[in-house]
């Protein structure tokens, strides 16, 4: 099927591009990567009167550090993620992560800033920027102001972004002395997105306990979610195989599940039950990312 008709617009800068959204509010959407707009353009799901391309805006992608945080540019793709040398020598879970989405179209195609403000709920980047304590730069016609990750996702394809309001930036700080990150997920066969996944970010303290502990899941509820019960199970807590088995036990404690494609509950049940298996091995490879500690068999 094709989209319905529409003006297309070429900004050249982002206040350009604040400007036309202004203009037009609620009848145009932003393109970026193209992988989620477009095929529901073509279902004639959205149907925007005004689609206006992010790509030509300079300053919107690449991978650098600064003030002891990576800056992640909105129109990065998740290739450019995937082979970043300095996300991969800071922060290994976002190349891994980044060569985990899809295929190799839509990694050469899609962009952080677009997996973020489509919020998917069972997208990867969402729960891995969470457990990371990242926050996303927001241009809009007041200006620029920075909200948490966790903060920005509503509900199921919701943000608190406004109708003229262009997420420009991804900020994620680095992690101090003893601290591990992992995301791990169980992918659906066809698409790739997550059923369950769950994105695990540890630091230990000197004696080897988890000292801060952040979890985060997908594809089990209506956005992402922190798993609070986890987290406060590894609190002080000793790296023991005990231990994690215990904490990633009580992964969906607190959670609003969603059902899958059939609306069982039997299949609520099952995700229930198997998003602690994600959990535990998200867990363990975080902490084995942690200097001073070997993991467990689990």
């Amino acid at each position: 099927m094709y989209p319905a008709p529409f003006e297309y617009h070429v900004p050249s800068t982002v206040a350009e591009a604040v400007s036309l959204l202004g203009k037009w509010q609620d009848d145009a959407k932003l393109i970026s990567g193209s992988q989620s707009l477009i095929p529901m353009m073509k279902l004639r799901l959205v149907q925007p009167k005004h689609v206006i391309d992010l790509r030509k805006v300079p300053g919107l992608a690449g991978v650098s550090e600064s003030d002891g945080a990576l800056l992640i540019g909105a129109l990065t793709t998740y290739r450019a993620i995937e082979t970043s040398e300095i996300a991969r020598s800071r922060l290994p879970i976002l190349p891994e992560t980044a060569g985990n989405i899809g295929d190799a179209q839509v990694r050469n195609l899609g962009t952080i800033g677009g997996s973020l403000a489509h919020a998917d709920p069972s997208a990867d980047w969402p729960a891995v920027t969470v457990a990371l304590d990242a926050s996303v730069k927001i241009a809009g016609p007041r200006g620029e102001r920075t909200v948490p990750v966790e903060q920005l996702i509503s509900g199921p394809l919701s943000t608190v972004l406004e109708p003229s309001e262009i997420l420009v930036q991804v900020r994620i700080p680095l992690p101090g002395a003893r601290s591990g990150s992992a995301y791990e997920k169980l992918p659906n066969p066809a698409s790739r997105f997550a059923v369950v996944g769950v994105a695990a970010a540890v630091t230990l303290d000197a004696k080897g306990a988890v000292q801060r502990a952040r979890v985060a899941l997908t594809g089990l509820g209506p956005k992402v979610s922190r798993a609070a019960s986890v987290e406060q199970a590894l609190q002080g807590k000793p790296t023991s195989p005990d231990s994690l088995e215990s904490a990633a036990s009580r992964a969906a404690e607190g959670l609003e599940l969603r059902a899958d494609a059939t609306g069982s509950t039997a299949a609520i049940g099952n995700r229930r039950r198997g998003g602690d298996l994600p959990d535990r091995a998200a867990i363990s490879e975080s902490m084995a990312a942690s200097p001073r500690f070997s993991p467990p068999r689990i």
